[in-house]
């Protein structure tokens, strides 16, 4: 993804992506926001740890993050860029679908997922973005992921 910002980070820390998301613990999967452009774009981070709870299960002894965990922390990521657009503060992202999901490296405890998810289309309240997550300069997902902008109930 060739994300190339013009003006000076935007970034968010966990405090500001809780404004946007209404994501909590457990399920708040970004840890920060380097940079970001509103309705267009957002990269982040997710620092995968040992003490994340879906480690108890998956799998004993051998800890691997699940790869939709990594889909939802990729869909955070561009929730961020959506919501954040005039018009849709407040508003909630909902997930569409995944297309062309590829998994390409196992992500463990000590890696550093950095997430980036393009907003390649869009019509009314749906879109696609494009969604590449990373570990130490390493592809370790892609997938076109769908979604759909509504009124919080």
């Amino acid at each position: 993804m060739a994300i190339t910002p013009n003006d000076p980070p935007r970034t968010l820390d966990a405090a500001g992506i809780a404004k946007i998301l209404p994501h909590r613990y457990p399920f708040a999967l970004l840890d920060k926001i380097t940079d970001y452009t509103p309705g267009q774009w957002a990269r982040g981070v997710k620092c995968v740890t040992m003490n994340e709870p879906f480690f108890q299960g998956h799998f004993p002894g051998q800890p691997v993050m699940p790869g939709v965990l990594i889909l939802e922390a990729l869909a955070q990521c561009g929730a961020v860029a959506a919501l954040s657009a005039e018009g849709n503060q407040g508003k909630l992202a909902l997930f569409g679908g995944v297309k062309n999901a590829r998994f390409r490296r196992q992500v463990v405890p000590g890696d550093v997922l950095t997430l980036e998810c393009e907003l390649i289309e869009q019509h009314g309240p749906l879109g696609i973005g494009k969604a590449t997550a990373w570990v130490d300069g390493q592809r370790a997902v892609n997938a076109e992921l769908t979604f759909a902008i509504v009124d919080r109930g």
